[in-house]
């Protein structure tokens, strides 16, 4: 899958190094797989959640929220929002 933007794990990582290593394992094994449906995705991330037209992950043992739009049929991720569990409660979002 080709992961856009990396900058966002890395700026949250910098800010959150507790959730580093977890945001690094997500963006390899997402970087090196392609993925063609969310029941394929739930294979590798079973906490994955569908909401709206985005996809949810569960980071760093739920300390963290990473949130992303996947389009199977061209094997992009679009990386919207990166959120501590807290932030992510907040609900502002989705708007």
């Amino acid at each position: 899958m080709h992961i856009i933007s990396r900058k966002r794990l890395l700026e949250f990582a910098k800010k959150h190094p507790d959730c580093s290593a977890a945001l690094e394992s997500w963006y390899r094994i997402v970087k090196r797989t392609d993925f063609n449906s969310i029941a394929e995705l739930r294979q590798t991330f079973p906490s994955a959640d569908k909401v709206g037209n985005l996809t949810v992950f569960n980071m760093g043992g739920n300390k963290a929220r990473l949130i992303a739009a996947i389009h199977y049929n061209t094997h992009r991720v679009y990386i919207r929002h990166v959120f501590t569990h807290k932030e992510y409660d907040r609900r502002s979002w989705r708007k």
